[in-house]
């Protein structure tokens, strides 16, 4: 029985990343989606396909290393972290991004900033 499926999502693209490959499968819901679909846009991954019951995920490497240098959850079921719009973090100096649950939807943690939006803090990825 899996508890997190964010974290599990989150997991399948580190261990994809360290493995080399191509492209990752991950289970088919809203939310994944659209951590999915903020990652193309901020330029981690290079493409997101919904299929039938998954998400595939094409991978991006850049020189033999993936794009994609580290992935954290920050918000865990058994402990939620909420933030103001002005409590949104700076993920790595500017190098990262973090994504943001808001009543809005899922938007990256820039956005939230931009239109003074607090939420649920669900990642950070640099």
């Amino acid at each position: 029985m899996m508890t997190d499926p964010i974290a599990d999502m989150l997991t399948r693209i580190r261990n994809a990343h360290l493995a080399l490959h191509k492209e990752v499968s991950v289970p088919r819901s809203k939310i994944k989606e659209s951590i999915a679909n903020i990652l193309r846009d901020e330029g981690y991954v290079e493409e997101v396909s919904v299929e039938d019951r998954n998400i595939k995920i094409g991978l991006k490497y850049i020189g033999g290393k993936g794009v994609i240098s580290g992935l954290k959850r920050i918000s865990k079921p058994g402990r939620r972290i909420y933030v103001s719009a002005a409590g949104v973090p700076n993920v790595q100096n500017g190098l990262g991004i973090c994504i943001v649950s808001t009543s809005k939807g899922v938007i990256s943690g820039a956005k939230a900033k931009e239109q003074h939006i607090g939420g649920e803090l669900i990642c950070e990825i640099w």
